[in-house]
């Protein structure tokens, strides 16, 4: 699977958890360590623990191991490495103080819009 494709399934699971303000960068010109970094926020401790437990049973559904996963003791930001793909989950304060979208903002956003009306869809016709 392409990184864009893994980009897309990591922002639907964590939308099926309510992820906010996602946002997904191509990073593979300006980087050598990943193609594309996605970027969300949970407005708990515990909100962000949930998207990130998400993200993972769907990774290993597909068979994708991460590298590494980093910061699930504060759950303030959490890291997972997927090698191609690194997903950043924060809490609303620490997002807005490290900015990264703003640090990459030479990045080329990944279409995401599509899955983010999909998820938006699923979630009127549950009601």
């Amino acid at each position: 699977m392409d990184f864009i494709d893994k980009t897309r399934i990591i922002v639907a699971a964590a939308l099926e958890r309510k992820a906010e303000a996602p946002v997904a960068l191509e990073v593979g010109e300006l980087t050598s360590y990943a193609d594309a970094f996605v970027i969300l926020t949970g407005r708990s401790d515990r909100q962000v623990r949930a998207i990130v437990d998400a993200i993972l049973g769907k990774l290993k559904e597909l068979g994708e191991t991460p590298l590494g996963v980093e910061g699930m003791e504060e759950s303030r930001w959490v890291l997972i490495d997927l090698g191609d793909v690194i997903v950043h989950v924060f809490d609303d304060e620490t997002r807005e103080a490290y900015a990264l979208e703003r640090l990459w903002s030479d990045a080329k956003p990944i279409e995401i819009d599509t899955v983010v009306e999909a998820e938006q869809a699923r979630e009127l016709a549950s009601h």
